[in-house]
């Protein structure tokens, strides 16, 4: 399927594809602004996307992007991802070579022990998101975080699409992309949070330390939405790293 998408900014500037986490839609970049032209998109089922039927993989969350890039004559572009975009952007750094250079964001390559996940979607199972959305926007933002934005990203969680919230989160629960990660030869950089409790740092550094050709970076007072909380140190490192290809 050819995802929802936008694209946007200078059309001479190479293409910085930017993939959403779990639950969060094109919003999550809402106030970013870097000297590329910015490739937006959504996850099935996720603000413009249409939901598809049945069971999905990163591997078939991947395609999706394939599909985009190949409507939109694109050979080659940059890609950044935050949480479940990152695992997409790592299928498709492993597995194609649309990726030139990549950007790793609060993410992990597997998850060792799956009970929450398991937890998290019985629970959406049975009760629909309300049963989920104040205990996973807690974990997206630190406690001082601007209530605004935090209410903001938790109605675009209550409007995702109950079934394909439910296939992507069995997509991540069910991940290893640790044999992908040796096969990784763009240069990489992997950002994570200090605050980031569904991320937290030691999986960034268990990305980074698989990878040939990266870069690891740990930024302070963020959660697991720091290209949101701290928009700013992200933009700055995104700008290096896409900037020196």
């Amino acid at each position: 399927m050819i995802p929802h998408h936008t694209l946007t900014g200078p059309e001479d500037a190479p293409v910085l594809a930017l993939g959403n986490a779990l639950g969060t839609t094109t919003d999550l970049w809402r106030d970013f602004s870097l000297p590329f032209r910015l490739l937006r998109f959504d996850h099935r089922g996720h603000g413009g996307s249409a939901p598809v039927p049945g069971p999905c993989t990163i591997e078939a969350l991947a395609t999706d992007v394939v599909e985009l890039l190949d409507h939109l004559g694109l050979r080659q572009v940059y890609y950044c991802g935050v949480s479940l975009g990152g695992m997409v952007g790592m299928w498709l750094a492993a597995h194609t070579d649309r990726i030139s250079r990549l950007a790793l964001v609060c993410t992990t390559a597997w998850y060792p022990d799956k009970s929450g996940w398991d937890e998290r979607i019985s629970a959406v199972r049975s009760q629909g998101m309300p049963a989920v959305a104040d205990a996973v926007v807690s974990r997206w933002f630190t406690p001082a975080f601007s209530p605004a934005v935090v209410a903001r990203f938790r109605a675009e969680l209550l409007n995702v699409d109950v079934a394909s919230y439910l296939a992507c989160a069995e997509a991540i629960r069910d991940v290893d992309l640790r044999p992908d990660l040796v096969k990784i030869d763009v240069p990489t950089v992997v950002i994570a949070a200090a605050q980031d409790h569904a991320t937290p740092p030691e999986c960034a550094r268990h990305i980074a330390d698989d990878l040939p050709d990266s870069e690891l970076y740990i930024v302070g007072d963020a959660a697991h939405l720091a290209v949101v909380e701290a928009r700013r140190t992200i933009s700055v490192i995104l700008d290096d790293h896409f900037g020196n290809d």
